[in-house]
């Protein structure tokens, strides 16, 4: 995929905001199309398929936290990024936007080159090669398969959001390492994204969800680490 012709949906309740950053993401080339609530955001992200979806959090009609849960349902869409746009502090808003199967967010207000920046730091990860060896691996009744962006666990098909896919990539990388949250950080987000420690957190409480509580470890004060 290329920058320059990537698919941007921004799903914004207020007009300034869409007239802004639809004309920054247009000048650097991107495909933008636009929605006023979440429900018509779902319906356009059906329609034209894009590859990074911006959702506000507070809309009319249909919020964005429902949205990004009734997109994360749709197939077509799985490698789709979700990034939701949040107002500063609002931390219960990006736990809910994680919980709902959100890649990242954006702290609003943001000026227009760092949010440029930023779009490009998200769209660039559909974009780094999974390597040629390793694709498909294999941890006691885990199977990772990172061509297809799928798991299987105890013989059961699991779809995981992106960056829990790309956290247990990593953690099961070596099993039995300690990652240190700064490293995970910068490993499955990026150091371009601003994010705080509770992201990790959070994404971790949705894997042990998933795959059970004996898999991850806590080492306090230090970071995660994968048990087989």
């Amino acid at each position: 995929m290329k920058d320059a012709i990537a698919k941007i949906l921004l799903v914004d309740d207020e007009p300034d905001i869409l007239e802004i950053v639809s004309y920054n993401l247009k000048n650097e080339g991107y495909q933008v199309f636009t929605a006023e609530n979440g429900k018509e955001g779902v319906q356009k992200a059906k329609k034209k398929k894009p590859d990074l979806i911006i959702l506000d959090v507070m809309m009319p009609v249909m919020d964005g936290i429902e949205a990004c849960e009734q997109i994360r349902k749709i197939p077509e869409l799985d490698q789709t990024i979700i990034t939701f746009l949040t107002a500063r502090g609002e931390d219960y808003s990006m736990i809910a936007g994680f919980d709902a199967g959100a890649d990242d967010y954006i702290a609003k207000p943001i000026k227009p080159r760092v949010l440029v920046s930023k779009v490009k730091s998200l769209l660039r990860r559909n974009t780094v090669p999974k390597g040629d060896d390793g694709n498909v691996v294999k941890i006691g009744d885990l199977v990772i398969d990172k061509d297809q962006y799928k798991i299987v666990f105890k013989k059961e098909e699991i779809i995981l959001p992106r960056k829990e896919f790309e956290l247990l990539s990593l953690l099961t990388s070596k099993p039995g390492k300690v990652f240190k949250r700064e490293e995970i950080l910068d490993v499955v987000w990026g150091n371009e994204v601003i994010v705080g420690g509770r992201t990790i957190d959070v994404h971790i409480r949705k894997l042990r969800e998933k795959l059970g509580d004996d898999s991850f470890k806590t080492v306090k004060g230090v970071g995660y680490k994968y048990v087989k």
